[in-house]
């Protein structure tokens, strides 16, 4: 049961040793496609708890048939807003890690929950075999319905750097722990007098510096703006993996409502796609793959400049 972040490491490792020459498939368009692709990267699939017993069976026998047949890095399993879920994500965390044998990283927002609540979930997550922790502030308390600037958690752990300190000082480093990044900028961050969110880079990396391993970013769209992210992350000094969150569109309505929600922008070439086929579904779901395909294409294929002087390669993706 090995850290993400070790895993991570391993096949950063893997990348770097690969030789030029490495197998491509066979077929030729996607020998064109992949040709400035290198060998050694990896994926991962998020779930969220469902609200049933019948979805919480078939969650689990999916996640059973997508751990086998395609081998992810691990699956994260999401927490509800202020604790909602925690019975039902600690049982599919368990379950993952335990029986269908995947690596789990554990949503926990720290929203509400008191210290000895924290230490309870913790202590859960050892117990099953849990070794992966994303710390996030989480979802506002309702009856907000978004964070404001300057709003806390409400619980004793006032943000997610205070969630990563109390897990550093628990159990050391027994857990691998992630932090969520937002290459647009979360909408509730401080801004800089110049529009810019160097403060919340700073905080970014305070994250990392108090014990964090590696960054998860919010979902995107427009691959220069997370690839401009990656480069002021080296920037200023952050070092470990960012792997990007990637999220296929599902229909024309969720996409609209949670880019507009969250704050993303779409470029113009990704919208004019969709317009055509916005009332139909299924057309939709397959150019939201063939969009999500090129943009994880390109990440990989991303190299180093030679101008700078530090690595924004990216090695994996979040699902």
């Amino acid at each position: 049961m090995p850290r993400i972040i070790d895993k991570i490491r391993a096949v950063q490792y893997e990348r770097s040793a690969a030789t030029s020459d490495a197998d491509v498939a066979s077929d030729a368009s996607n020998e064109a496609k992949n040709a400035m692709i290198q060998p050694g990267w990896h994926y991962s699939f998020e779930f969220f708890p469902p609200k049933t017993e019948a979805g919480l069976d078939n969650l689990l026998t999916r996640i059973d048939r997508m751990s086998r047949r395609l081998n992810p890095l691990f699956v994260s399993i999401t927490w509800g807003a202020n604790g909602s879920t925690l019975s039902r994500t600690l049982a599919i965390a368990s379950h993952a890690q335990r029986f269908a044998c995947v690596d789990v990283l554990l949503h926990l927002s720290c929203t509400g929950l008191t210290r000895e609540q924290i230490v309870q979930i913790l202590n859960m997550a050892k117990s099953s075999g849990v070794r992966n922790i994303l710390a996030l502030r989480g979802d506002p308390p309702p009856p907000k319905r978004a964070w404001k600037e300057g709003d806390v958690s409400g619980g004793e752990c006032d943000r997610a750097i205070d969630l990563v300190k109390l897990i550093r000082s628990l159990h050391g480093d027994y857990f691998g722990i992630g932090v969520a990044g937002h290459p647009e900028g979360h909408p509730s961050s401080p801004k800089c007098d110049d529009g810019t969110t160097s403060l919340e880079m700073q905080h970014l990396k305070d994250k990392i510096d108090a014990g964090a391993d590696f960054i998860i970013t919010q979902f995107f769209y427009d691959v220069d703006i997370f690839l401009d992210y990656v480069k002021r992350c080296r920037k200023i000094g952050i070092t470990c993996p960012v792997i990007p969150g990637i999220m296929p569109i599902q229909s024309f309505g969720s996409l609209l409502k949670m880019t507009s929600f969250c704050n993303i922008s779409v470029p113009s070439s990704v919208v004019e796609r969709l317009e055509r086929v916005r009332h139909d579904d299924e057309a939709v779901k397959e150019i939201g793959c063939e969009i999500a395909a090129e943009m994880c294409r390109r990440i990989l294929a991303e190299r180093s400049s030679s101008a700078l002087e530090y690595d924004c390669s990216v090695h994996g993706f979040h699902f």
